[in-house]
This record gives structure tokens, C-alpha cells and sequence, in this order.
């Protein structure tokens, strides 16, 4: 059955949200989407089977798309579970990416601004003839995102 949909966001849980929201809003020119989130009480723990759950973040507005665009929304709880080992190839949220007109100096930033390599910046070309350089780099908080550039 298909479903008509729109996308709208995809969600990080962060032990510092403020922080994380920052490293995107400098490293990638997100911007903030107003109000500020803080939610708890019944309806928050019926929605999420957390108990006594208290939810607090905000919404970024990705770059590229203008005002009606989709956000990164980045929250944290009052209580977290064990993230376990983050990894390109688990199975799950793999990672995040965004297009940039150079993949080293868009990974030098990332890394300035207290992110991590992952791997190495390589090349592939696709069956169309087409190349993409591209990266594996880390937020401050060990979320995967891509850094990739397309040449024809």
C-alpha cells in the first residue's frame, strides 16, 4: 500500500544538544527552526515508553532547500540509553550527508570544529561515467556523516 508522504526529519539524540546544534549551525550553515522543544509529563511518556521522560532540543533547517526545507532535529532526554558502538557498515542509521564543493576542506572543518575522521577521502565512479569524491567524518558526539562531491 502506498502511503502519500513528505520527508520531514531525521532526529539525533544528543547528551549536549545545544552544543551538537552549534557544530551544525558553523560547520554546515544549518539554521535554527523556533521554538525551542522542552516536552514531559503524560503524553511525552505514553509516546515514547519512557517513564518519567523529559525531552529538550531544537530543530535545524538543513542547507539547500530553502524555508520549507527538512530539519535535523536534535534532542536529548533527562535519561539515556547506551548508544553502542557507532559504525558505517551497522545495521540501522547509517549516517548523514551532505554535498560540498571540496570534500578535504569541508572534512578540515568538521575535524576544526571537534569532529573525527572515520576514513580516508577516496574516489568512485558509478556505471553512468560519473565520480564521487566523498568522506566518512564524525560530529563532536561520533554521528557518521558523509562529505561527498559529484564530477561527470
Amino acid at each position: 500500500m502506498y502511503i502519500p508522504a513528505k520527508y520531514v526529519h531525521t532526529n539525533l539524540i544528543a547528551h549536549d544538544w545545544r552544543a551538537l546544534a552549534r557544530f551544525y549551525e558553523q560547520v554546515f550553515g544549518c539554521v535554527p527552526v523556533p521554538p525551542e522543544r522542552d516536552f514531559q509529563g503524560e503524553t511525552l511518556e505514553a509516546g515514547t515508553g519512557i517513564p518519567g521522560a523529559h525531552l529538550r532540543g531544537m530543530h535545524l533547517r538543513l542547507p539547500g532547500y530553502g524555508d520549507a526545507g527538512p530539519t535535523l532535529e536534535i534532542f536529548n532526554y533527562n535519561v539515556l540509553a547506551d548508544a553502542g558502538k557507532k559504525a558505517v557498515n551497522r545495521p540501522g542509521f547509517g549516517h548523514i550527508a551532505f554535498a560540498v564543493d571540496d570534500v578535504a576542506a569541508a572534512q578540515k572543518a568538521v575535524i576544526e570544529a571537534s569532529g573525527m575522521p572515520v576514513g580516508e577521502i577516496v574516489t568512485l565512479q558509478v556505471a553512468t561515467g560519473a565520480k564521487v569524491t566523498w568522506c566518512y567524518v564524525a560530529d563532536p558526539e561520533g554521528n557518521i556523516i558523509e562529505l561527498q562531491a559529484w564530477a561527470k
